[in-house]
């Protein structure tokens, strides 16, 4: 049975409308949340990035709902035993609601210590330690860790939930989905790609939860809705790696001027049919995700929250 959650934008929202928008998404009928983890937003027009960990322990406090972020890099610019400290205590607050959802992260918000940006390979290798850290830490155990990437010298966490939160791991192509089968307790993509949930189980996941997200833009009129797409989020038409390589929100601004409207809404539904918004939900469902994460740019909040509670929840449970 499909859950359908809401995805928190920490790159356009500042940390208290977070959680305001985690308790609309509750009352709205949504079942779980995601939220981001960046240092930096994609563009300076988004305008926010607040530190995902602060936020994830005020939503504990102001809903019941489950929280996954999506996804968390624990490979640079915070290392994976301060990553399993953080996720252990997200998970006490949350009441065994948290998933540790990661991933191999972004030039953008893993340079900022002055790190060398590795390759797709080394940095997947990065992560597959780094998870292999953040369960022995996990254990409660005195652990004292010499890998290829990470030391960690008589570390002990004392604040433990009863059961460690899942992990959840990112994967766009056959390496990284190997990875996130084998390792994961579960999987995360943000396309409605079907040969990925398959190649996902055949990797190892089969019985594990696979979650996609996507992005909408709910407005009474369905050419500002376009507009809207196309100010915050014209990073959507970058194909490629780019972003995964540039490390500056400059940079995808300066390769988002050849993004034309229609490229940067291609997958994202704007206005207010309901059938364009259940047509893009469902395609997540078809593909066989488990749980599929709805976010709405721009700051037509209510409307979107409103429009979902009566129009598209409803229709999207009854086809569960």
């Amino acid at each position: 049975m499909t859950t359908f959650g809401y995805f928190l934008s920490s790159e356009e929202h500042d940390p208290k409308e977070l959680v305001r928008q985690a308790k609309l998404a509750e009352e709205a009928g949504f079942e779980a949340l995601w939220i981001s983890d960046h240092y930096h937003p994609w563009l300076d027009e988004q305008g926010e990035s607040s530190f995902v960990w602060s936020v994830i322990g005020a939503v504990s406090q102001a809903t019941s709902l489950p929280v996954t972020t999506a996804v968390t890099c624990p490979i640079i610019r915070i290392h994976p035993a301060i990553i399993a400290q953080a996720a252990a205590t997200a998970q006490i607050l949350l009441d065994g609601r948290f998933r540790l959802g990661v991933g191999t992260g972004e030039a953008l918000n893993e340079h900022i210590l002055g790190d060398q940006w590795p390759p797709a390979e080394e940095r997947q290798r990065m992560l597959e330690e780094a998870v292999d850290v953040i369960r022995e830490l996990w254990t409660g155990e005195l652990v004292t860790y010499h890998g290829e990437f990470y030391e960690v010298d008589t570390a002990r966490l004392y604040s433990l939930p009863d059961q460690p939160p899942p992990i959840y791991i990112s994967g766009f192509g056959p390496k990284s989905v190997e990875l996130a089968g084998r390792l994961g307790d579960g999987y995360i993509h943000t396309a409605p790609a079907g040969d990925m949930v398959e190649a996902f189980h055949k990797a190892g996941g089969e019985g594990k939860p696979s979650a996609a997200g996507l992005k909408v833009c709910w407005a009474d009129d369905e050419a500002e809705a376009r507009k809207t797409v196309h100010r915050l989020w014209p990073n959507q038409g970058i194909p490629g790696e780019a972003a995964q390589l540039l490390p500056l929100p400059r940079h995808f601004e300066q390769l988002s001027e050849l993004v034309t409207e229609e490229a940067a809404t291609a997958s994202t539904p704007c206005g207010s049919s309901p059938e364009a918004h259940l047509d893009a939900v469902r395609q997540y469902v078809d593909a066989g995700f488990d749980e599929v994460y709805i976010a709405q740019i721009g700051p037509e909040q209510e409307g979107f929250f409103s429009f979902y509670s009566a129009e598209i929840l409803p229709r999207l449970k009854d086809g569960r």
